[in-house]
């Protein structure tokens, strides 16, 4: 390769940077004005970070959804939708430890430093978004695993398969060109809906026939996932993030995703993960 096209090839894959800021005032000295920032010192080096309580529990979250996921995989009982919810919580998981090191703890670095004025998104946040969708189709597959019979499992994974290749071609599309509105959390979020629903409608027709425990209990999770959007998109569109700031005190949209997140996490150890068996 020559130096003109690695050069071609590095500006490529910096193009993600020249979506700037929805803050047009934000850079190095503004920074921590709008956020709360901490240098801590480690091994003898200094580490500035970005908003230290959300990164907190973010990677908390990320640590104890991977954990989960493991343990789906260690005691698999050779049940495929046991390794398929492993799979799930752990690119849950990653995905979630990615993205709290751009849009919390790192983000300075990643979106800021050395920057005339701070730029909108990085390449951590196209993986995590990336690994959430992922992570919510192999979730469908799952319950597919332990739901329905071998056509809707086939017709599950095939399904999967597409929306997860579309989305993917959309995301780096999005990233490449560069096109904001193709690399929102908000896109993210309304692609991996409609599986929610689907999931709801499967356990629901299943409980109402059935009457069988496990499909309460994932319909515990699904409802969940809900109401946890509901609270943050509630906590986003009151200000409160902003209102609390002003006041000294922290605690952002995010936070209460990650907050309200973790208890889902902890409802899926305890009461699902017994649970979990392939119907045939």
């Amino acid at each position: 390769m020559s130096r003109s096209d690695g050069t071609q090839v590095i500006s490529i894959w910096r193009r993600l940077d020249s979506i700037e800021h929805d803050n047009p005032n934000l850079n190095e000295e503004t920074w921590r004005l709008i956020q709360p920032c901490r240098t801590y010192r480690f091994f003898g080096r200094e580490v500035f970070i970005t908003q230290p309580s959300s990164s907190f529990w973010v990677y908390f979250l990320g640590i104890q959804t991977s954990t989960l996921g493991c343990l789906f995989l260690i005691d698999h009982m050779q049940q495929t939708s046991r390794v398929l919810w492993g799979i799930a919580l752990v690119l849950w998981g990653v995905g979630a430890l990615i993205a709290g090191t751009s849009y919390q703890a790192f983000g300075f670095q990643l979106k800021c430093k050395g920057r005339d004025r701070a730029i909108w998104t990085s390449w951590c946040e196209i993986v995590y978004l990336l690994l959430q969708q992922y992570s919510v189709s192999v979730m469908m597959v799952a319950i597919a695993f332990s739901c329905l019979s071998r056509v809707g499992q086939y017709w599950c994974i095939s399904v999967a398969l597409l929306v997860s290749a579309a989305y993917t071609f959309t995301v780096l599309y999005g990233a490449f060109k560069p096109t904001k509105t193709l690399i929102t959390f908000e896109l993210m979020v309304n692609v991996c809906t409609p599986f929610i629903f689907f999931m709801i409608i499967v356990n629901s027709w299943r409980y109402y026939f059935y009457g069988t425990s496990i499909d309460l209990a994932l319909l515990g999770v699904w409802f969940g996932l809900v109401v946890t959007m509901m609270a943050y998109n509630w906590y986003l569109k009151a200000g409160y993030t902003e209102k609390l700031w002003q006041r000294g005190k922290w605690f952002s949209e995010n936070d209460v995703l990650h907050v309200v997140l973790i208890v889902w996490v902890f409802y899926l150890a305890t009461v699902v993960e017994p649970q979990i068996f392939d119907a045939i």
